[in-house]
């Protein structure tokens, strides 16, 4: 606690305020009744912890209060209940002083407000905030308390981030599946009407990113082949019109066609000193480029031109930005601002070294520095951006319709129109940022890019579609046979429940998706494992897929597929303690059992709520049981992990072959192979 009390700080921003001020930080937790927390222009006290409203409007700038009421209209300004008034201070003190505190005025009084109408719900309901979670008939009911998507996410996000805490802030008012229970009611909640985002198969989702990947990969295997070849032909251009500047402006019609390199090989004795190279297509062989650019971009049975040039170097920048979306979770926006120092690698002193996207937002609140976590592999995808914008400045900063910034120049963005002297004719100015068209748009733009076959939409595609998007089949697009119709915006959601969804998608599908997301990712969001600050409203995405996975991964109990090493009577009974508890009574029974959630295990599923000694990862012989000692309880094996175990036994039966002596090493091995053959027995009848 003396830990936690020592990480409480203000982190609201613009406030003449320092280390030693006395509203600075807490002095305890819960803080004293007396002490203040806010001020006036002039530095006298205005609040205090007790009082029933936090005003901070000298601070903000604007009306600002945070009231500890029922409601703040004249007519209904009933207090609450003393403990339920007494855990809203403490949420509203976790919220500006916590270890992730809110940073504007603005922000705190919308999440303030919403949870106040929780517990002002609970307080109606004659119940204890901190006991909502054992009233399953009133978290169900929420649906009709918070009414808009946005509020909902934030609500979800707001009280993931309390239960992450629970035992610093003594209180709790949803736990992990309640939670889970809570975003299944909001979906349900939704009008049949309203589009929900589409999630992206695994089968489409890994086609689109391997090819994505090879792209990118390609790329940087012929970069400086490419590279020699762009400039040559700049050159050229520069040499026939003077200067790179003219290449842009002047000669350009079609009585002064003598001036391209590209366009008259058939003139056999230029004058004037112009140069002509032969035909574009014999130059990409000589540069090495040819096959590179028939692979990605080439039309079918024509000639290349020079265009491709441009065409192929807008095609390696915008795979890598919609690579890039695939792993952090940014809007297509925030993506395509992203710059060539984007990348950064953060030592985390419990995860070690993690991939950091660092950028703009575009919130309505910019944080200026805003970071998600990614998987390493983007740094592909950074690289190959990064080396085709520094190659195109030269035409940016030659172009007269752009007027680049310093900055755009010594850091430019990884994205970037298509700016050669042989893209076409640019009149009057325009913006040096790019719009990035609709993913969608872009496969039909890039018809190379994808395999349309494997696109084409399949049953057991929109099998697992409709366990996250149950309204799929409602405007007509998502059909069999039909191609996937790919937008930004599902990218987020797709990797948001990727993240979580072992043990709902096929172990095959999974070992694959993670191989591209990795673990930490999910460490980042899931548990917040690292001190450091990353892009809020990603949190809340992934905070809402994971408890959307989390009841699917509940109701998933019921399959055949899951056994208990304790037999059907012990699976029907953690299937009841999850699902079916309906009132108190059953909700507080389970409670004494130890309230139940779900993760995955190697064997299967652990229903154990709250921190477990063995984990089932590293280790499964307390999961499975061994020596005598009969399986935990809480275990739950799943049959389709047989083969997976199978050769995990054989792998740790030929070590323990190899030592022969009588070690620690040697005795954890065997129980760990006792552990997996109980499994397989339990599994195999």
């Amino acid at each position: 606690m003396n830990d936690f009390v020592a990480g409480l700080s203000l982190k609201i921003k613009n406030i003449p305020t320092d280390n030693a001020s006395t509203f600075y930080s807490p002095p305890s937790w819960p803080p004293p009744l007396e002490w203040a927390v806010s001020f006036d222009s002039r530095g006298n006290p205005v609040s205090v912890w007790g009082d029933v409203t936090w005003d901070f409007s000298a601070w903000a700038g604007f009306s600002c209060r945070v009231s500890f009421l029922k409601s703040r209209t004249p007519k209904n300004r009933a207090e609450l209940d003393p403990r339920n008034c007494t855990l809203l201070r403490l949420v509203a003190t976790y919220l500006i002083w916590g270890p992730r505190g809110i940073r504007s005025w603005l922000s705190l009084r919308n999440v303030f407000n919403l949870i106040r109408r929780l517990v002002a719900y609970c307080d109606v309901n004659k119940i204890y905030a901190g006991d909502l979670y054992r009233f399953p008939k009133i978290y169900r009911s929420l649906g009709d308390v918070f009414a808009h998507d946005q509020e909902r996410r934030l609500v979800v996000q707001t009280l993931h981030r309390l239960l992450l805490d629970s035992e610093n802030l003594g209180l709790k008012i949803l736990d992990e599946y309640a939670l889970a229970q809570l975003v299944k009611i909001f979906k349900e909640y939704k009008s049949a009407a309203t589009e929900q985002t589409a999630y992206i198969p695994p089968r489409i989702w890994l086609h689109q990113v391997s090819r994505l990947r090879e792209c990118l990969d390609d790329f940087l295997l012929h970069a400086e082949k490419f590279g020699a070849c762009y400039n040559f032909c700049l050159d050229a251009y520069v040499n026939n019109y003077g200067s790179l500047q003219n290449s842009f402006t002047k000669y350009r019609g079609s009585k002064n066609h003598k001036f391209l390199p590209f366009g008259n090989a058939h003139i056999k004795n230029p004058q004037d000193g112009l140069v002509y190279p032969g035909t574009f297509e014999d130059t990409a062989s000589d540069f090495g480029v040819l096959d590179l650019l028939k692979k990605w971009v080439a039309p079918k049975n024509e000639v290349l031109s020079i265009k491709s040039l441009s065409t192929y170097a807008g095609l390696i920048q915008i795979a890598a930005v919609i690579y890039i979306c695939n792993f952090t979770l940014q809007r297509k926006e925030e993506a395509a601002d992203l710059r060539i120092d984007c990348l950064i690698w953060d030592d985390d002193p419990i995860l070690g070294k993690v991939a950091i996207i660092r950028g703009e937002t575009t919130k309505t609140d910019p944080d200026s520095d805003a970071r998600w976590p990614a998987s390493p592999s983007v740094e592909a995808a950074v690289s190959a951006g990064s080396f085709l914008a520094k190659l195109r400045m030269r035409c940016v900063e030659a172009q007269p319709a752009f007027d680049p910034k310093v900055h755009d120049v010594k850091n430019p963005t990884i994205l970037q129109h298509n700016v050669e002297p042989w893209s076409g004719r640019w009149n009057g100015t325009l913006s040096y940022r790019v719009s990035t068209h609709p993913y969608k748009s872009l496969v039909t733009r890039f018809p190379k890019l994808f395999d349309a076959e494997i696109l084409r939409i399949r049953e057991e595609d929109l099998r697992i579609v409709r366990m996250f998007t149950p309204n799929i089949d409602g405007n007509g697009d998502f059909m069999v046979g039909k191609s996937w119709p790919f937008a930004f915006h599902q990218l987020r959601r797709t990797t948001g429940i990727n993240m979580f969804a072992s043990g709902i998608l096929s172990a095959s599908s999974m070992q694959v998706i993670m191989k591209h997301l990795t673990i930490l990712q999910t460490m980042y969001y899931g548990r917040h494992f690292s001190s450091a600050r990353f892009n809020e409203e990603v949190e809340g995405v992934t905070s809402y897929a994971r408890f959307e996975v989390l009841a699917k991964q509940v109701e998933a109990l019921m399959d055949e597929r899951y056994v208990s090493p304790h037999g059907a009577s012990r699976k029907s009974q953690i299937i009841v303690n999850l699902i079916d508890s309906r009132d108190y009574k059953k909700l507080v029974k389970a409670g004494e059992c130890g309230e139940i959630s779900f993760r995955e295990t190697r064997l299967g599923g652990c229903t154990k709520n709250g921190y477990c000694d063995y984990g089932g990862i590293e280790s499964v012989a307390s999961c499975a049981g061994y020596e005598g000692r009969k399986a935990c309880t809480d275990a739950i094996f799943d049959k389709t992990r047989r083969v997976a175990v199978q050769v995990q036994l054989r792998d740790v039966e030929d070590r323990i072959v190899e030592d022969k002596n009588d070690s620690p090493r040697r005795r954890a091995l065997v129980a760990e192979a006792q552990g997996m053959r109980s499994y397989l027995d339990v599994t195999g009848q």
